[in-house]
């Protein structure tokens, strides 16, 4: 099937197209133009006006077109799913959770729309400011570039689109080169919904191409990314003077205290890591045991990680699919090669077909390793012997990343100890680091990012703050 770019309200094709395969059996699905400067500089200027639009467009509008963009994507669920199931290899069950989730978060913005709001500000708490009254408003910023990434092609780019929208901006949307016709059906859903021509845009290329074009541009004002380190740096030092949020990597870790039920952390450690492949950046990568529990959890965990059903993801019975591509594959095999090589023993997994690479838990690993010190992003999970509570913190918080860490245990003592020590955006309590509620405040410290999400959080990254300052007479 060919697909279009869809810039100024209009379905646009190119003579550049670029194939969109089944990540699982490298079928044909569907191609869509790559962007050519030209169009990209259309895009811009359609912005441009649709954020003009947009900020003139009472909230209960934007709220109504947020409510009826959801009940689109509610209308096209299964159709949506096997999509995101096919495009991004994952599993079936799991692409529909997505789609559910990008419902919530379009309804939780058009409730959020609603709500947007300023403060009065106490100006004669200080001597200067007798006689006078003051308080600010939240304003759009404007033309909104929201990059996103392949493991989420639905929902992580609602969490860019749906705020932005909410907050009375317009867009230009870029999403993965791998995953972008999920993003398409948005669009038609977004059309469907009544948004204005020019308030969404989407454009397809590299990010080395299209990407520096967009964040370069200086008609952006606010960018929206996720992916990687390396690229997050790369947005930061030629961007220019704008708003950004990154959302980053991350090295997740579980800590289990010796009170945990084990079967429990066993069953949720299972899917926090093997789901999407471990294509996630909140996915389990690091599980910490004291000695006494180590060796009985290590035995269910491993038992949980053979239970998962491994195939093709459009498959009902499958939890565990292809990764993104080949050589991602082949890299994950690397790093678990190097482990094994420095004295890791695979307690099962590590083997791959085709482009599915099995659930692999890990032991006898070293804090120097990269599939403990690194992001693996792929389905691999190190278990690791540690001989208190307070160790496993340490070496749960000896990281660069920051983004989201868990701890197991009934002792309230230990998860007020646990959210001292660990230096992360979120620390999830008896579940796993994978936990996240749409309306929360989502984002990590250190490496893994700049800024929040979260509808009502992302918002507020997506506005400015006017103070107004009225002087009585």
């Amino acid at each position: 099937m060919d697909y279009k770019l869809y810039i100024n309200g209009k379905w646009l094709d190119g003579s550049d197209r670029m194939a969109v395969y089944n990540k699982y059996n490298d079928q044909l699905i569907g191609t869509l133009p790559r962007v050519d400067q030209k169009q990209l500089d259309q895009a811009l200027a359609a912005a441009e006006q649709g954020a003009q639009a947009m900020a003139e467009l009472p909230a209960h509008r934007r709220a109504t077109i947020l409510f009826a963009t959801a009940q689109a994507l509610q209308a096209r669920r299964e159709e949506i799913a096997k999509l995101i199931a096919a495009e991004a290899g994952k599993a079936l069950k799991f692409a529909r959770v997505e789609v559910d989730r990008a419902i919530s978060t379009f309804t939780l913005a058009g409730e959020e729309a609603k709500r947007l709001h300023g403060e009065t500000v106490p100006l004669d708490a200080v001597p200067s400011g007798e006689g006078y009254f003051g308080f600010y408003v939240r304003r759009p910023v404007g033309v909104v570039a929201a990059i996103t990434p392949f493991n989420f092609p639905l929902n992580l780019v609602a969490h860019k689109v749906a705020p932005a929208l909410a907050a009375g901006n317009a867009l230009v949307l870029k999403p993965a080169a791998t995953t972008p016709l999920t993003a398409v059906i948005l669009c038609e859903c977004l059309e469907a919904a009544g948004l204005p021509p020019g308030v969404i845009n989407l454009v397809n290329g590299a990010g080395r191409t299209v990407g520096e074009w967009l964040v370069t541009d200086p008609r952006v004002s606010k960018i929206t990314f996720t992916g990687s380190v390396p690229v997050g740096e790369r947005i930061l030092s030629i961007a220019g003077i704008k708003k950004v949020t990154l959302e980053l990597g991350n090295t997740a870790p579980i800590i289990i205290a010796p009170d945990a039920d084990l079967d429990l952390v066993a069953k949720k450690a299972a899917v926090g890591a093997f789901y999407n492949s471990g294509q996630v950046c909140i996915s389990t990568q690091r599980i910490y045991g004291q000695t006494q529990v180590y060796e009985p959890f290590t035995e269910k965990f491993v038992a949980a990680t053979n239970a998962l059903v491994v195939g093709d993801p459009l498959d009902e019975r499958v939890d565990v699919g292809p990764l993104i591509a080949a050589s991602e594959v082949e890299r994950v095999a690397e790093w678990v090669h190097e482990a094994t090589t420095g004295g890791a023993r695979v307690l099962t997994g590590g083997k791959r077909q085709g482009n599915v690479y099995y659930p692999t838990v890990i032991a006898n690993t070293t804090p120097e390793m990269k599939v403990v010190a690194e992001e693996v992003f792929g389905p691999v999970a190190s278990v690791i012997q540690v001989d208190s509570f307070e160790e496993a913190l340490a070496q749960a918080d000896k990281t660069s990343f920051g983004l989201q860490a868990s701890i197991f245990t009934r002792d309230i003592n230990r998860v007020f100890q646990a959210i001292k020590r660990l230096n992360f955006g979120g620390v999830i309590i008896n579940d796993v680091p994978s936990f996240r509620a749409d309306h929360m405040p989502y984002g990590g410290n250190r490496n893994s990012g700049l800024g929040r999400e979260g509808v009502k959080f992302a918002m507020e990254e997506m506005t400015n703050i006017q103070m107004v300052v009225i002087k009585t007479i």
